[in-house]
């Protein structure tokens, strides 16, 4: 089961508050709060949406280079090696 949103390269969390009644989430590896919120599932992903897109809007009205979310894994090959070796040598020390 999916537990994320995705959207042009951009992941958000999905939560919920008992306390308020809604969903609720944050864009997930950017420096700074976006966050959103939804009475429903589809609520919830058309606020995400829209929260991605008004923050590539603002960074190019800006004149800035938009982050990238990251997902916490590595995409390269050689690293995903090295970070397997180094834990094999701790579990082995």
């Amino acid at each position: 089961m999916k537990k994320e949103l995705s959207c042009k390269g951009y992941y958000g969390s999905v939560e919920y508050s008992l306390e308020d009644d809604v969903l609720y989430g944050k864009v997930i590896g950017i420096k700074g709060l976006l966050s959103y919120e939804g009475q429903t599932l589809d609520e919830l992903k058309k606020d995400f949406q829209g929260v991605v897109d008004e923050y590539l809007a603002d960074c190019e009205a800006q004149g800035i280079k938009p982050k990238k979310s990251y997902k916490g894994s590595f995409n390269a090959e050689s690293l995903n090696s090295l970070v397997e070796k180094a834990i094999k040598k701790y579990v082995n020390a």
